[in-house]
């Protein structure tokens, strides 16, 4: 930098600016002697003549590369850029072009400004304007030479770092429950028994389950604590188990025993406000870079994790015409398996009536008489009936050795929930005899430390002391090994699989999984002229039976008064005589089967012929005032749609004698005991339901409707709303 010939008065006038940059905070840390000289420009700035209020320094950039894809991550290289192009800078001084850009992109960019602005770039070799031809020359080759090593320096790099994956060597951030061993690429189990128990128990529940959400809530439900260990070398953690911690221990194939390198690569891209930018994206398995199976010991073998990652696959909500979907708790058995004969899509399933009997539709429709009708819809139960009559015919003969497993697999899931209870009353134990060793080592006189020690120590003793009253109370509630008389029963059952599949313990989830083991799909070919119904039953293997089915045939409807008005009677006897209701009757514009006006002796006929009691003025008042919905919320201190909501679902009787008429509600002392300002202990809100009980919050409901679970509603509080009574039941043995 000794030539000066080219700094000239008009460079002078303006300001000198020394870019200062280090690629990594680490650089910023250690290599303490780059950084001195680059500020040891500023210097160098006013030997070249600029006065010391002249010379500006930006060093905003330091730790930040200068090959980022953004320049919004180096704003002191966007500010630089700005100064020069607003025509403010004589002077930019760097310790060498790497220092300034990575990217010949940038580099070029201030090149132009630079040229255009009449300013002057400096490095550690001398100063060079860009708009001469051979000092742009100069600049140009040393940007070109500053990217081409940076290209070998990254290749170098990245060679070595995958030839040293290559061989399964190359240490990384291992899932909990491994550990690096002491030669190459050794890989060991966690010393800490309990972290690997709690990962065994992952991949043993999901074998009996199927499902990751089914594992994470059975965690839940057993109150069973889960390791995390956010870096490799820090302590673990035990937590509360989340499903995502689940779904990484089912789906890292570290846990089967594998080395992997490459699952994900960098790509740029340009976002909506034309910023490039950079983002990593998954590769399958086939474009991993490294995949070392049997490298070390795992949980389970590859075999295993290949199985279990298309069961987790299968899991996920189907796409149209996709067989799939994890099962659910409704009562058609054909969901996720059910085709349609006709267009090849996958069936949907639907409820109906007052049982909620199943159906399967079609999702194509035709269009019939100007409207879209499904092209197939057909009620399920008689379907049902027949897959399920064939699939028990298949498994018969295997029925005694499905017993004896599911006896096994009965005992391991108590067993399985009581070994990490006793691993983590060990835990307990062990922090609390280490809490006493140090509280023991501190001298007496250092009371500062010593209380602190000491409220560490009771701490660890209440967390030993409940620990172990949870583990008593669980190994009073196992259930007991089976006697020999209790064996010799189970297996009499077992070899009549049908009195198995029609208990009452058996839910429709468990018939579902069942069928599942054998059957692929079933399609199903519906010709309703014939009133018939063609079933393709395939089973795994690609075996194929076909079964005719008789539809049931449908009545024609004889002259009948219409379900309105027949529905509306009931409601009408219950308050009103025979003449008041044939006048409310013919108020609305009804009619009578025949279509004439309603007479007080064609309701009285009508009524006797339905069964309906006549109306009977009641001898004692009833018990409670009758108010409206908007009065009953006003009593109860509730809005009027929380009323509307438990008339609803059925927790509120009410009485509406005409349809659009104001609902009456019955006033009581038991009713105004549901809604509460706080809700009691045992009961619980409707997530912590779900949870508890594993059904979802529709089949809660339903469950209170029908007086199998008590509700309350909670009316003041941050957290107001429905409250469920959860009995602690114990699963019976079938």
């Amino acid at each position: 930098m000794a030539d000066t010939t080219k700094v000239t008065s008009t460079h002078l006038q303006r300001v000198a600016i020394v870019y200062i940059r280090q690629s990594t905070p680490g650089q910023v840390e250690h290599h303490r002697e780059s950084t001195m000289r680059q500020y040891a420009l500023a210097e160098r700035a006013r030997e070249l003549g600029w006065t010391s209020e002249q010379v500006q320094v930006i060093d905003e950039d330091l730790g930040v590369s200068g090959s980022v894809v953004s320049l919004a991550k180096r704003s002191g290289f966007a500010h630089l850029t700005t100064e020069v192009a607003l025509g403010h800078v004589g002077l930019v001084l760097g310790l060498e072009v790497s220092r300034l850009a990575r990217s010949n992109a940038d580099w070029y960019r201030l090149l132009d400004l630079c040229g255009v602005t009449d300013t002057l770039i400096g490095d550690g070799d001398g100063v060079y304007h860009p708009s001469l031809f051979n000092d742009r020359l100069i600049l140009g080759l040393k940007g070109t030479m500053s990217e081409a090593e940076l290209h070998t320096l990254r290749a170098r790099l990245d060679g070595g770092i995958r030839n040293k994956a290559a061989r399964g060597e190359l240490r990384r951030g291992l899932p909990v429950g491994f550990v690096w061993g002491d030669e190459d690429g050794e890989v060991r189990f966690h010393p800490d028994e309990a972290v690997t128990g709690a990962i065994r128990t992952v991949f043993d529940r999901f074998t009996e389950l199927g499902s990751a959400r089914r594992v994470w809530l059975w965690f839940r439900a057993e109150g069973l604590a889960f390791p995390l260990q956010l870096y490799t070398g820090r302590a673990i953690r035990w937590v509360a188990a989340t499903y995502t911690a689940i779904h990484h221990v089912l789906t890292n194939p570290v846990y089967a025993g594998a080395y992997t390198y490459g699952k994900t690569r960098r790509e740029r891209y340009v976002d909506a406000d034309g910023m490039v930018k950079q983002r990593s994206r998954r590769v399958p398995i086939t474009e991993w870079a490294v995949l070392l199976r049997n490298h070390h010991p795992g949980f389970i073998d590859w075999m295993t994790f290949e199985a279990n990652q298309v069961r987790i696959d299968a899991n996920v909500h189907p796409q149209p015409h996709q067989a799939g979907g994890a099962v659910r708790e409704g009562t058609a058995l054909l969901q996720g398996l059910a085709v349609c004969g006709h267009c090849g899509r996958r069936l949907r399933t639907h409820y109906r009536g007052r049982h909620s009997t199943p159906g399967y539709h079609c999702a194509g429709k035709d269009i019939v008489q100007g409207r879209g009708v499904y092209c197939l819809n057909v009620g399920g139960i008689a379907i049902d009936h027949a897959v399920a009559t064939a699939f028990l015919d298949a498994v018969t003969p295997a029925a005694l050795d499905a017993t004896l497993l599911t006896v096994q697999q009965l005992q391991a899931h108590h067993d399985a929930a009581l070994a990490q209870w006793r691993l983590a009353v060990e835990r307990a134990r062990y922090d609390a005899e280490r809490a006493e060793r140090r509280y023991r080592l501190v001298e007496p006189e250092h009371r500062l430390v010593a209380r602190g020690l000491e409220t560490e120590w009771e701490a660890r003793l209440r967390d030993l002391s409940t620990a172990e009253a949870e583990l008593t109370r669980r190994e009073h509630q196992q259930p007991r090994a089976l006697s020999p008389e209790q064996r010799q029963h189970i297996h009499a059952l077992g070899s009549d699989l049908r009195q198995v599949w029609a208990a009452p313990t058996t839910t429709d989830r468990d018939r579902k999984e069942l069928l599942r083991t054998l059957l692929d799909e079933v399609i199903i070919a519906v010709t309703r002229a014939e009133y018939r119904a063609q079933l393709t039953l395939r089973w795994r293997g690609g075996t194929l039976t076909t079964l005719d089915l008789p539809l049931p045939r449908s009545n024609p409807r004889g002259i009948r008064t219409d379900e309105e008005t027949l529905a509306l009677l009931p409601r009408l006897a219950a308050h009103y005589s025979d003449e008041v209701i044939a006048g409310i009757l013919n108020k609305q514009g009804r009619l009578t089967a025949t279509g004439e006006r309603f007479t007080a002796n064609q309701v009285g006929s009508l009524r006797r012929y339905r069964n309906i009691p006549r109306f009977q003025p009641p001898a004692d008042p009833p018990v409670g005032d009758i108010v409206t919905i908007r009065q009953a919320a006003r009593i109860l201190g509730v809005v009027p749609g929380t009323i509307h909501r438990w008339i609803n679902d059925g927790f509120i009787a009410g009485e509406q004698l005409t349809p659009g008429a104001p609902w009456q509600i019955r006033m009581t002392d038991e009713l105004r005991a549901r809604f509460v300002e706080e809700a009691p202990p045992d009961y619980l809100p409707m997530l912590e339901t779900t949870m508890r009980l594993r059904v979802s919050r529709q089949t809660v409901l339903q469950r209170v409707k029908r007086g199998e679970l008590q509700a309350l509603h909670v009316r003041c509080g941050r957290r107001k709303g429905l409250r469920i009574k959860v009995m602690d039941t114990q699963p019976s043995l079938l």
